[in-house]
Formats: structure tokens, sequence, C-alpha cells
């Protein structure tokens, strides 16, 4: 887009960045009054899914994990790691993800593997269902609201993965095995470089740097 284009829609797009996309709250006047709307939103989904149709013998854990889980948006999660630290059983946290992610709350991206590499395979990366709620919640960097946000404008698209190897290098989002996608706050020449070089190490057949600021 031309840079009339993106200042006439910066803001815009920043408030959807920070405050989501739920109608209840986008139609609100002030911040005070979208933050109140946000956590009606947490409460109602908590007091009616969880508490209601959840029928779970250890609701606070339940709370726990969905307050760790918005503050890891956009990262891998250790499922033995997050039953240590809730002090349940790994059976039972995969139970609590798998009700999360059917109720929409989360959704959980599955790492793109080859036979090729080394990539890393298990782990899954975990994002939420409005980055509002994870503004509202948590105190987030902007880079990973901006990644949260980019996240939905995709998944609509088709199947999302991400890659990444042992070394460290990444992509964060793979739209339906083809095309690689790479979300910077901003992005620099580099960034662009280093990206392209692992696409055409993995035979993509197209990529975008997606960047915040112009």
């Amino acid at each position: 887009i031309s840079k009339y284009i993106y200042q006439t829609i910066m803001r815009l797009y920043k408030e959807y960045v920070e405050f989501g996309g739920f109608p209840g709250v986008v139609l609100k006047t002030s911040v005070e009054e979208k933050r109140e709307a946000l956590m009606d939103i947490f409460s109602s989904y908590f007091n009616k899914e969880v508490l209601t149709f959840g029928n779970f013998r250890h609701n606070q854990v339940v709370r726990d994990l969905m307050l760790l889980l918005i503050a890891r948006v956009g990262s891998k999660i250790d499922v033995q790691k997050i039953s240590q630290e809730l002090g349940v059983s790994r059976v039972t946290i995969n139970e609590y993800l798998a009700f999360l992610e059917g109720t929409y709350f989360i959704s959980l991206v599955s790492p793109y593997s080859t036979n090729k590499d080394t990539e890393i395979r298990s782990a899954k990366k975990v994002y939420l269902c409005d980055s509002g709620l994870v503004n509202n919640i948590t105190n987030p960097s902007f880079g990973s609201l901006f990644e949260n946000a980019i996240y939905h404008q995709l998944r609509v698209k088709g199947e999302i993965n991400y890659y990444q190897r042992k070394n460290g290098a990444e992509i964060d989002f793979i739209l339906s095995k083809q095309t690689a996608y790479e979300v910077k706050t901003k992005a620099t020449a580099f960034d662009k470089l280093k990206f392209q070089r692992l696409v055409n190490q993995l035979k993509f057949k197209e990529e975008n740097l997606v960047s915040f600021e112009y």
C-alpha cells in the first residue's frame, strides 16, 4: 500500500491491535468503556463456558492456565512445564487445552515439518481469540499483540503452521504449506534478506514480510 493509505488507516489498525475486534468493544467510545467491556467478555466466558459447561474438578487451575496462556501469546508452550507450574498432570493440562481450543478461546498452531530438516517438531504455539483480551489482562509487548492480530487475519484463509530450526531461524506463519509470513513491528532490509534466504531454502511459493511501521 502507499504511504498515504498507510497514514490514513494506521491509527484505526493500531486500535484494532490494542482493543481487538469484538463488536461490543469496538462500538464503545472511550478507552475505559472498552476495557470494561473486555473484562465483561472474559468473565462471561469463564462463568458460562468454563464453570457451567466445563464441569472441571479444578476450576481455579483452569483460570490460572488461561492467564498463563494469555501471557505467552505467540510463544511455544511446554505442557510438561505448565503441568509442573500448576500442580496437575500433563493429561489434565491437555484436556484443559482441548476445551479452551474447542470453545475458541485459544488456537494452537503446530510446527511445519519436512523430512529433510531438523526443526523443532513437537511444541505448539498459542494465540488468543482476540488481541484486545491479551492487552487488557496482561502487559504484553506490542509485537506480541500485532502477531496475534495477524494470525487472525490469516487463519480464515487456510491452515496455519509455524517453522523453527534448532539454531533459532524461524518463520512466524506458513499458510496452506505454501506461503510464508514473517511479522515485525519494524522490519529492516536485513530482516528481509534473512527471511528470503530461509524461504528460498524451504522452496515456498511466496513470502510476505509484514511490518507494522511503514
